[in-house]
């Protein structure tokens, strides 16, 4: 593999500091997220660079952007704990969040409100069938009694002479 020269290091490092800027910014590509793979993707390099590797006897040396994957990571955040979300999917994320906790909200006022109902439908059905009884009990008591006399019916359904209707 190649080496890098100092002048393709320094490009490539002018490119992962305006990445850095873009994607801050909030500037992602389409799927991108905040994270290293989404800067070298912008920036155009490989990822290789942001980590550190080990010399042949075993030894770590950092990348050579490693630096810079730091300063990005650094910044992230304090952006997120300033409460500057620069992912948008995070963003989608907490939005997706506080829209269920206020459906959760809704469906239990809404089931409060079914149950209370179903009880007052219960009580209207028992009255009902309270009041249908009695007056079932009640015509029952006419037929059987015979003791209620029915009034004829007036031919011109008008009021009685003297009638205060």
């Amino acid at each position: 593999m190649a080496r890098l020269t100092e002048k393709d290091k320094s490009r490539n490092e002018a490119a992962i500091r305006a990445a850095i800027e873009r994607i801050l910014s909030g500037n992602l590509p389409p799927g991108g997220k905040t994270d290293l793979k989404t800067l070298a993707a912008v920036a155009g390099v490989t990822r290789t660079g942001f980590y550190s590797k080990k010399n042949r006897d075993g030894t770590p040396r950092p990348g050579a952007y490693q630096h810079l994957a730091e300063e990005f990571e650094r910044r992230v955040r304090e952006l997120q704990q300033a409460g500057k979300i620069v992912d948008p999917r995070e963003a989608q994320i907490e939005r997706l969040k506080a829209e269920r906790a206020e459906l959760k909200k809704r469906l239990a006022d809404r089931d409060a409100r079914l149950e209370k109902l179903t009880g007052f439908k219960q009580l209207a059905i028992s009255r009902l069938a309270a009041q249908h009884a009695e007056i079932e009990r009640l015509r029952q008591q006419i037929t059987d009694g015979a003791t209620v006399r029915v009034l004829p019916a007036t031919a011109d359904r008008s009021a009685p002479h003297g009638s205060c209707s």
